[in-house]
């Protein structure tokens, strides 16, 4: 899992971003992921895996406890939260999760608060397909005014009007050679009809080893804005020295017609791992996200004798 500590932006500022892009549209990026240009579908695994793709939480043996803290400069929103995943304990090798995380988004604009709760379990079969289903329950309170946008995210909830829901996610990955993997993902599959928890559909193929990862994904969002949007991402890593990640991604949001770079670093040890993440939009209304993380690989105690690479 993930820790880390960021200050919060200057006050007596309000953030001119559409509100969507400083929401993110939900997600909850690890450093990994965002380093990686949010491709993480197909590669993920035990905190990522919670996050992006419920059944990869099964395709490692870990026991991962963790926290982290994110911070959006221009989008003025700060974010902490913990999240913990194990899939050893269980003899058939079901994976479970549960995440939390704290946000506050534009307190001298749309000051908005919100709590994200998240679930999931992941089921092996025969060390070659991976399923799983997750389960999200928000509640935001908004109590200012935002620019008017395209999107239903940015619809203008004033006077505390509270958003609570819950919805699910489903995923499945198909490992058809070593290495190799190939995933389908549904967010929000409830459909709530709003972008707080927009519904989409995507998938990733990934090459992942010890020492190098290599993934594409798209997604179809069809909630956020007036019309179904896609956002392409990529990333590649190198594990250098056997505990130093380096990692780097790209991705582009049709919705926000923006491109963004993203870059990571981190160090890997049997017992933990620390990461750092930044990603910048280049092309587009610019901002910028950095998250730092801590994970604790549990197993590493003994619980284990085959511990999940923390890679």
């Amino acid at each position: 899992m993930l820790f880390g500590v960021t200050l919060a932006p200057a006050a007596n500022a309000q953030s001119e971003l559409p509100p969507e892009v400083g929401y993110n549209y939900g997600d909850v990026e690890t450093p990994r992921t965002l380093s990686l240009g949010g491709a993480q579908r197909a590669t993920s695994f035990s905190v990522g895996g919670l996050f992006s793709n419920p059944a990869n939480m099964a395709r490692t043996a870990v026991y991962h406890l963790g926290g982290l803290s994110e911070i959006w400069p221009e989008a003025r929103r700060v974010s902490f939260g913990a999240a913990a995943v194990d899939s050893i304990v269980n003899s058939k090798g079901i994976a479970g999760g549960l995440g939390y995380t704290w946000n506050q988004q534009d307190k001298d604009g749309l000051d908005r608060q919100y709590n994200d709760l998240r679930f999931a379990l992941a089921f092996p079969l025969q060390d070659k397909f991976y399923i799983g289903l997750g389960g999200r329950y928000l509640w935001l309170a908004q109590d200012g005014q935002g620019p008017f946008g395209r999107s239903l995210a940015s619809g203008g909830l004033v006077n505390e009007r509270i958003v609570e829901g819950f919805s699910f996610d489903a995923g499945l990955t198909v490992k058809p050679a070593d290495d190799f993997y190939i995933a389908v993902v549904g967010n929000n599959l409830t459909d709530p009809g709003h972008g707080f928890q927009p519904m989409s559909t995507g998938g990733g193929i990934g090459y992942a080893s010890q020492s190098f990862g290599l993934e594409g994904d798209l997604v179809f969002d069809f909630t956020t804005w007036d019309e179904t949007t896609v956002r392409a991402m990529g990333g590649a890593e190198f594990l250098l020295e056997d505990s130093i990640p380096i990692r780097a991604g790209y991705r582009y949001d049709a919705g926000a017609e923006s491109h963004a770079l993203s870059a990571g670093l981190g160090y890997v040890e049997r017992s933990f791992s620390a990461d750092v993440a930044v990603r910048r939009v280049v092309i587009g209304d610019t901002s910028t996200a950095v998250v730092l993380g801590l994970t604790l690989h549990l197993e590493a105690s003994g619980l284990t004798p085959s511990p999940g690479s923390a890679f």
